[in-house]
């Protein structure tokens, strides 16, 4: 398959589909944004969808903020109190914080958000581990007592990927792997649940009782949310043409991720503005599932990993725009500070298929089925998963490809069933935002087993050089932390970075003060 020729196969399959009219509402004071794909999941700390993310942060809020640089500010806290030797922290919360069911936000509710939250995220589960106990001193105070000092707790509770969500007490009571589906938050925007169409619309309105934080820098999710619509409205839209017709006819607002081959197009209108926001990009991951064979036997992810030539998989997502392209990529975004390239190298792309097949079948690969998922309605996954699917195709791998939509792959993934069950050996997604700047919130190098992310890998090698990340005493002894992971990573890759591109977002130009970094609407205004 040619390199260029996957996105524009992925583009005019969708286009023959029956594509929905974008809804434009009346009201000035409404903006209607076009997601990246529909809301399969409505609780962010089941899954690290960045389209049920993005909900996530108009619907609740949490304790402490990232901001630009990517430091932890508080944002529900009114601020926090140490114990002399730090292993008592003190956090207390803003007054006039209230859900959207008229309650008042008290701690307890926070440390039973905190308890769930913390058994699936990556960082969440650190923090776990060096705390005895998380508990409300008083309806206003929740406290940490910690077995050590841990000066990274606003980092972990800060983090964007499993977002630390506050909800209601008897909504956090809700077993963690099981999905909560009424959303009661206390964000600056309220989920309107009965006019949700499935497949084509999600609406929210903005929370009366919201009250902003009244000090701090306005950056990413830190600071005052000041709200400037009544209400926002996402339209579902699987084809990349009605899309871009909508945002330039001005039916549409906000368009989150045009497709590169339209990147030029939308550039030429003069009422539109297409820039990039989210500056951490979107590494491809092809995800392995470790629990079955073939790819619980590292030496067979190794050689498929191997086969990967980055740039092939990018240039299938973003050749129409080669600038936004990035190769040599490992486990943290290039130019961060935790990033190398080092085994970078050890990709080598398909040089020689037939001596890589006699390389599978001396590591022990008999020709088993290998269930692939991929995105149908998601061009970009479309466009790796095809890539993808080629290579292994080519080197031998005996390739069941399953095409489904975005929400369909969302849930598959979660399970633990063997193959002939309903399981799955591969599935393609991007890893993009903050979570791939650090150890910290990598949900893809986590190799805790059963708990870890989807794939479920068990190193401990590596798992053990990950722990000792968060016990380094300054920035030099984490970088090479992470050189030391990035090494260890590539004995048996719990994915393969597929390189990495800068999407673009394009909204119209009467739009002010989107703000950096992934979609947020509130200090969002018209001109």
């Amino acid at each position: 398959m040619k390199r260029r020729d996957v996105l524009t196969t992925a583009l005019a399959g969708a286009a023959v589909l029956a594509a929905p009219r974008v809804v434009r509402a009346d009201s000035e004071s409404v903006l209607t944004f076009i997601p990246q794909a529909d809301l399969a999941s409505l609780d962010p700390v089941w899954t690290t969808a960045d389209v049920t993310r993005n909900h996530a942060f108009l619907v609740f809020d949490t304790l402490y903020g990232l901001d630009d640089k990517y430091q932890a500010q508080p944002q529900m806290v009114q601020g926090h109190a140490l114990s002399d030797d730090k292993k008592q922290w003190d956090l207390t919360l803003r007054p006039g914080l209230k859900f959207h069911d008229g309650t008042p936000v008290l701690a307890r509710d926070c440390a039973a958000s905190i308890q769930r939250w913390w058994k699936r995220d990556t960082f969440g589960t650190v923090l776990a581990g060096v705390t005895d106990e998380v508990s409300a001193a008083s309806d206003t105070v929740i406290r940490f007592r910690l077995k050590r000092p841990f000066a990274l707790l606003p980092d972990a509770l800060a983090v964007t990927t499993n977002m630390c969500c506050i909800m209601p007490e008897r909504l956090a009571r809700t077993d963690p792997f099981q999905q909560v589906t009424e959303m009661v938050g206390s964000g600056p925007f309220r989920f309107v649940a009965n006019e949700r169409i499935t497949g084509s619309r999600i609406v929210y309105e903005k929370f009366a009782g919201y009250v902003p934080r009244p000090d701090g820098i306005a950056q990413g999710s830190a600071g005052p949310k000041t709200v400037h619509f009544d209400r926002v409205v996402w339209n579902v839209v699987p084809d990349p043409a009605t899309s871009s017709s909508a945002l330039s006819s001005g039916e549409a607002d906000w368009w989150e991720n045009p497709t590169i081959d339209l990147v030029p197009q939308l550039k030429g209108n003069k009422n539109l503005v297409v820039v990039v926001k989210d500056h951490t990009g979107e590494i491809g991951c092809l995800r392995f599932n470790e629990l079955f064979p073939p790819f619980s036997n590292p030496a067979l992810r190794r050689i498929v990993t191997a086969a990967v030539n980055q740039r092939d998989f990018m240039e299938a997502v973003a050749g129409a725009a080669p600038e936004l392209i990035k190769t040599d990529v490992g486990v943290f975004v290039p130019g961060t500070p935790m990033a190398s390239t080092i085994g970078t190298d050890m990709m080598v792309g398909l040089k020689d298929p037939e001596a890589i097949k006699k390389q599978l079948a001396a590591a022990g690969y008999n020709g088993e089925r290998i269930v692939v998922l991929a995105a149908s309605n998601y061009p970009t996954i479309t466009a790796i998963a095809e890539v993808g699917a080629d290579m292994m195709k080519r080197i031998g791998l005996n390739i069941d490809y399953q095409s489904l939509d975005w929400g369909t792959v969302v849930q598959r993934r979660a399970s633990k069933e063997p193959i002939d069950k309903g399981g799955w050996n591969i599935f393609f997604t991007f890893l993009g935002g903050t979570g791939n700047v650090t150890p910290a919130s990598n949900i893809a190098v986590r190799a805790t087993g059963g708990d870890a992310w989807f794939g479920w890998p068990n190193i401990p090698s590596l798992e053990a050089i990950r722990q000792s990340w968060f016990n380094a005493p300054d920035l030099a002894a984490q970088q090479k932390i992470c050189e030391q992971l990035q090494t260890e990573f590539w004995k048996g890759p719990t994915y393969a970075p597929l390189g990495m591109y800068f999407q673009p977002t394009a909204f119209r130009s009467d739009l002010k003060d989107i703000p950096e970094g992934i979609p947020q609407f509130y200090r969002v205004k018209k001109a």
